[in-house]
């Protein structure tokens, strides 16, 4: 099978996960403290595999320069679409609570919150098929950290959207749709950075990370925190050392 084909593949399943959480969370009443919970615990894998293969990978690649350049770049492009999408309403995407506005509040926050999505799946998808390029096979870690991370932003922000009175037609459509554009993603990363030099993808590879490590600490920590303050810190570092096992496998 072709590479760029085994990429769309690896991107689908780490995208599906989102629309794994969102039938628990839209169907299940999970408790808030779970929720936080379990956002807690996919924090912890985020940031592990962005430390261990995302940022690590990068500097093996192209040294400290463009590792540092990419991750600061990706972490100010990642910030300034949050800003811009949090004041049409999409600010609490990922938020299981009664913090979500509803159309009627704030007309367009629909949109803008699927735009959000996109925006959070994007870069997690795009370093899936990237690391294909190394000649040995996708980085199962990678694809295992975006997975488990994945079920708990579906399961929160699909509670959260039930809560704001989104009908399952919107969130199920929304959900299946960011899971094809992982595919399509992870498809791109490989297609389109293979004859780049090893400079140019770290600096890919750092800018995803950079902008991962935005979105974690922008919209998954806030949900971890509030409800599970007490046990936030454990829980995330269960999640950070289980992918750091995987990464030394």
């Amino acid at each position: 099978m072709p590479e760029w084909l085994q990429a769309g593949g690896w991107g689908l399943l780490a995208g599906s996960a989102l629309l794994l959480g969102a039938v628990v969370g839209w169907y299940a009443r999970v408790p808030q403290q779970i929720n936080a919970s379990i956002m807690a615990f996919g924090a912890g894998v985020l940031l592990s595999a962005v430390s261990f293969e995302l940022i690590a990978e990068a500097h093996e690649r192209g040294g400290i320069l463009p590792t540092a350049l990419g991750a600061a770049g990706g972490a100010i492009a990642y910030t300034l679409a949050n800003l811009a999408l949090a004041r049409r309403g999409a600010r609490h995407r990922k938020r299981s609570g009664a913090r979500q506005p509803s159309e009627k509040e704030l007309p367009g926050s629909g949109s803008a919150i699927a735009v959000g999505a996109v925006l959070d799946g994007v870069p997690e998808s795009v370093v899936i098929g990237a690391s294909l390029l190394t000649g040995g096979g996708v980085s199962l870690v990678t694809v295992v950290a975006v997975f488990l991370s994945n079920v708990p932003e579906g399961l929160s922000s699909a509670a959260g959207m039930r809560k704001a009175g989104r009908s399952g037609q919107f969130v199920f459509l929304l959900w299946t749709g960011i899971a094809l554009v992982s595919a399509v993603s992870a498809l791109v990363g490989r297609a389109a950075l293979g004859d780049a030099p090893p400079a140019v993808l770290a600096a890919i590879t750092a800018l995803a990370a950079g902008a991962i490590l935005a979105m974690i600490t922008d919209t998954m920590v806030p949900e971890a925190f509030e409800d599970a303050h007490l046990l936030v810190g454990l829980i995330t570092v269960a999640g950070f050392l289980l992918a750091y096992g995987l990464s030394h496998a």
